[in-house]
C-alpha cells in the first residue's frame, strides 16, 4: 500500500505499523505525526495515510523542510492553500497579524500593501521589533514573514491605496483581507471589490470580552470581524489581545474560503 512519508509517496506493506516505519526510514526520529496528530505509540498504517518523521534538533534538508513545517496540518489542507492568493491592505495590528498566521500556514502567495512606516506606539500590538523602528512597515513584515516561511511567495507595497491603484494591486487576489484603521478605507475596499471574498473588521478595541468578538457575513462576499462597536476613541486604546483575537479569526475564514468551505 501506498503513504506518504515527509511529502514522499512511498510503499509499505499492508501489515507495516508507524514504528516500524520510524526504524526503517528514521530511526533516530523522535517526533512522530501521524494524519497532522503527534503521537507517542505505536499504530496501524493504512492506504494514504499522511506521516512525518521529525528529529528533534535536526535542520532537515531543503527538500524536506517545507513539508515538515507543514506536518501538524490537517491531511490534505497544505496542497490546497498553497494554490491560493491573499491581499492584505494594512499592515497594522490586524494586517501584520493576518500575514503572520498565513505564512505559518503556508499560503502559496502574500499580497501586502501600506504606506505606513514601524513607529513605537505600534509594538504594543503588530507584529514588528525595535529594530525594526523607521523602517516601511511593507518592508519590515516582508523581511520578518521570510524568516517564518520562505517557500510563501511575497510582494509588499510601500504606498498609500487609493481607489485608482487598489484594483492594480489586488486584482489577482482569491480572497482580500481588509485591515485598515479608518471608516473611508474600509469603505473604498468594500466598494472596490465587488465579487471577491473579503474578509474585513470593525470593533476590535479595549479589554473587553473576547467573546464579543464575532463574525458577521453581509451578502455573498463579505465577513465582517468584531463587535461592530468597540472604536478606538480616547479612554478605549488598542491593545495585542483583541486584536490579536479579531486577526486570527480573520486568518481562519481566509482559510476556510481557500479551501473552499462556507
Amino acid at each position: 500500500m501506498k503513504i506518504n512519508l515527509n511529502e514522499r509517496e512511498v510503499e509499505v506493506g499492508e501489515k507495516t505499523t508507524l514504528m516500524q516505519l520510524r526504524d526503517r526510514e528514521k530511526p533516530a526520529a523522535d517526533v512522530l505525526v501521524y494524519n497532522g496528530a503527534a503521537v507517542s505509540g505505536d499504530l496501524p498504517l493504512s492506504e494514504g495515510d499522511c506521516i512525518n518523521l521529525i528529529q528533534r534538533g535536526e535542520v532537515p534538508p531543503v527538500e524536506e523542510l517545507e513539508a515538515l513545517m507543514a506536518a501538524r496540518h490537517t491531511p490534505g489542507v497544505h496542497k490546497k492553500i498553497k494554490k491560493g492568493t491573499v491581499g492584505i491592505a494594512g499592515l497594522g495590528g490586524l494586517g501584520s497579524a493576518v500575514a503572520v498566521a498565513l505564512a505559518r500556514i503556508g499560503v502559496g502567495r502574500l499580497i501586502l500593501a501600506d504606506f505606513d512606516m514601524v513607529e513605537p506606539s505600534n509594538l504594543n500590538r503588530q507584529q514588528y521589533f525595535i529594530d525594526q523602528l523607521g523602517q516601511s512597515k511593507a518592508e519590515a513584515l516582508e523581511s520578518n514573514l521570510k524568516r517564518i516561511n520562505p517557500y510563501v511567495r511575497y510582494e509588499a507595497h510601500c504606498i498609500r491605496i487609493t481607489p485608482d491603484n487598489i484594483g492594480e494591486l489586488f486584482d489577482e487576489v482569491d480572497v482580500m483581507v481588509e485591515a485598515f484603521d479608518r471608516a473611508d478605507q474600509k469603505a473604498m475596499l468594500l466598494q472596490s471589490f465587488v465579487e471577491k471574498p473579503i474578509v474585513a473588521a470593525s470593533g476590535l478595541a479595549g479589554h473587553g470580552s473576547g467573546e464579543t468578538i464575532g463574525v458577521r457575513r453581509m451578502g455573498k462576499w463579505i465577513h465582517i470581524v468584531g463587535d461592530l462597536e468597540t472604536g478606538a476613541v480616547p479612554g478605549c486604546g488598542l491593545m495585542a489581545p483583541r486584536v490579536g483575537i479579531a486577526a486570527h479569526m480573520q486568518a481562519n475564514i481566509v482559510l476556510r474560503l481557500l479551501l473552499g468551505e462556507d
